[in-house]
């Protein structure tokens, strides 16, 4: 199933028993879901070891292209989350599929990123090499850390110029970090196209990562996940390609996503469920009801009340959690949104009153 044929979400759904018992496999982001800045997310490692003693795998699937799955897998054990390589699907790995299916192996790739892209490629019988008059056949770009020459960049430009098929690991913008928000591999691939628009077409490289269906298609022959539940701290990535891939997904706010940017969601960003963090996946998800009395119309959801009546969003009640709340709120907003998205007032207004 893909997202066009997919409903209108209008709500967060609710869900009668823990997602660890409801879906066999967790697909996990890493950056804002499991670690931030090289250290553990709050209540992450607790969490991900109930879910597996639940009897959910577990596979960790990141845009960041930089590291090889075993360096990843490595630092997760040492956060107290145990991986094995194998677990871990990168948009290195997806872009290096794409590229295989494309060229003859042995083919030349100038690789423009960190190690994680250069042993991808040759696990798919590519050869990575440095500059473009190493007689390349394509150009990939990822992430490739912050230390990342901006010769590197000087050569994908040069390269591309010359009509070289162009690939990106993804395109996310921006990355989390421990200190706040970071340029991501989608800023160097600007660098390179805004170098590149005296062509004629303008090139545009083909993306691999999330949301788009080269890594859901990746991680899904990785994992062999069949009822799987992609979670993720970001709509435009994790959010899009679960609903691209016709999956449930679960939104953490422990990442880049706030309130505002989660209410005014389109279709497409608009999660199956939506919580604090990852004890969500040992806890049942609560129900959104719909309110119907007399003239009046909303949501409710553990003691909260939301409407969009009068053209602003209003929450009323006071419930225990104030993520019942954001979910009642959501039900409202993207109600009244539909097909578009919700840009009434009152978004500030009830963020105070949560404490969102």
């Amino acid at each position: 199933m893909t997202g066009s044929h997919r409903p209108i979400r209008t709500r967060p759904e609710g869900c009668p028993a823990p997602p660890s018992r409801m879906y066999d496999t967790a697909l996990l982001d890493l950056d804002g879901v499991v670690y931030a800045g090289g250290e553990a997310v709050v209540h992450a490692v607790e969490s991900l070891a109930a879910a597996r003693e639940a009897g959910m795998r577990l596979a960790y699937v990141t845009n960041n292209a930089a590291r090889t799955p075993l360096t990843v897998a490595g630092h997760l054990t040492r956060l107290g989350v145990p991986a094995e390589p194998e677990e871990v699907v990168t948009s290195a790995q997806a872009v290096a599929r794409m590229i295989a299916e494309e060229l003859p192996a042995g083919s030349r790739v100038l690789c423009v990123g960190g190690e994680g892209l250069r042993v991808a490629l040759r696990e798919r019988g590519l050869e990575p090499v440095e500059s473009a008059d190493d007689a390349p056949a394509a150009v990939v770009q990822g992430y490739g850390g912050p230390e990342m020459p901006w010769g590197r960049l000087a050569e994908a430009a040069i390269a591309v110029g010359r009509g070289l098929p162009w690939f990106a690991s993804n395109g996310d913008l921006t990355i989390p970090s421990g200190r706040g928000i970071a340029p991501g591999n989608g800023a160097a691939v600007e660098v390179v196209r805004i170098a590149t628009r005296w062509m004629r077409p303008a090139p545009e490289p083909r993306t691999a990562g999330k949301p788009l269906p080269p890594m859901h298609r990746e991680t899904i022959l990785r994992t062999g996940a069949e009822r799987p539940l992609v979670v993720g701290d970001r709509l435009d990535t994790d959010i899009e390609g679960a609903y691209a891939g016709g999956v449930d997904s679960l939104l953490v706010l422990t990442g880049v996503t706030d309130a505002a940017q989660l209410l005014a969601a389109p279709p497409e960003h608009r999660p199956t469920y939506v919580a604090a963090d990852l004890r969500a996946l040992h806890r049942e998800q609560p129900e959104v009801e719909e309110l119907r009395d007399g003239g009046r119309s909303g949501f409710l959801c553990g003691g909260w009340a939301a409407s969009a009546e009068g053209g602003v969003l209003r929450l009323e009640g006071r419930g225990d959690d104030p993520l019942d709340g954001l979910r009642a709120l959501c039900a409202a907003a993207w109600t009244h949104a539909g097909e578009g998205v919700c840009d009434l007032p009152g978004v500030d207004e009830v963020r105070a009153v949560l404490g969102l």
